[in-house]
Parts: C-alpha cells; sequence; structure tokens
C-alpha cells in the first residue's frame, strides 16, 4: 500500500495550512477586537454583548425582543440573560405588550438613554487603537457584511 505524505510545511498548496483558514483569521480577529473593547466598556458596567445590545436600543427603543434577536443575530434565549442583567442595572426595562402577551417590549430607562453619551467615546478609542484608517475600516466592514450574508445562505 503506498504511503501518503502530508504537505510539506512550505507548501503553498496546502488547503489546510492554518494561516490560510478564513475561520481562523476571522476568530483571532473577533477575539482581539472584543478584547479592546473590555477596558472601555468596564467603566460602564457593560459587558460586549450587553453593549450591542445597547447600541442597538440606542437606535430605536422600544423594540420587540424576537426584533433585537434577529437584529443581532443572536438567539433569543440567548438575550434573556442580558435582558435580566441590563435590567437589575437599571438601563432598561422589559414588559409584555398588552393584547399580546408573546411579545416582550424593550425599552430603554432614562439611565439607559443617558448611558449613550458616554459610549460615544468608544468608536473613536477603537478606531484610533486599531490604528487603522477609517475607510479601511469601513472597507473591511463591507467585506464582513458580505460574508454574514454569504454565510446565511
Amino acid at each position: 500500500m503506498p504511503v501518503v505524505e502530508a504537505a510539506s510545511p512550505g507548501d503553498q498548496d496546502d488547503l489546510l495550512k492554518l494561516d490560510r483558514q478564513v475561520c481562523f483569521a476571522l476568530a483571532v480577529a473577533a477575539r482581539n477586537v472584543i478584547a479592546l473593547y473590555r477596558p472601555l466598556l468596564e467603566p460602564m458596567g457593560l459587558t460586549h454583548p450587553q453593549y450591542l445590545v445597547m447600541l442597538a436600543l440606542w437606535e430605536r427603543s422600544p423594540r420587540s425582543g424576537g426584533e433585537l434577536a434577529r437584529e443581532l443575530a443572536l438567539d433569543p434565549g440567548t438575550l434573556s440573560p442580558l435582558f435580566k442583567r441590563l435590567e437589575a442595572a437599571g438601563l432598561l426595562e422589559r414588559r409584555r405588550v398588552p393584547g399580546d402577551e408573546r411579545t416582550l417590549a424593550v425599552t430603554l430607562t432614562t439611565a439607559g438613554r443617558d448611558l449613550r453619551r458616554e459610549a460615544e467615546a468608544i468608536p473613536p478609542a477603537i478606531v484610533e487603537r486599531l490604528g487603522m484608517p477609517p475607510a479601511e475600516l469601513e472597507d473591511l466592514r463591507a467585506v464582513l457584511d458580505r460574508v454574514i450574508r454569504a454565510s446565511r445562505d
């Protein structure tokens, strides 16, 4: 029986090289970028997932839990504990919609709306920390949006 040799480490045609994997690059980039947010969010009492919920609510509040789940591409079961913690922190309120007990309306409190002013410093701080021109980051975001759309199909 012939022995099949593995591709040599320097072989550019090796499709299984770690540094050629999109999944690896995305995973490391995501972990590293989210880590940049931690020291900025901690003084605000937010985790990164909670920050994403707040971003969506700062765009529009109230919103239904289902709408937030779709917008954030998260399972509703994942959002429930985030809502509970943000509600306990006094940043949002959850209420059932009268006449539709299945729908949960999520609304910012005054404290939640006020926190937006503090959060406005985060995007420029991230851009500065990354040291990349804003146009390059916008291009990256556009490519990632295409990856997201393609991976959903």
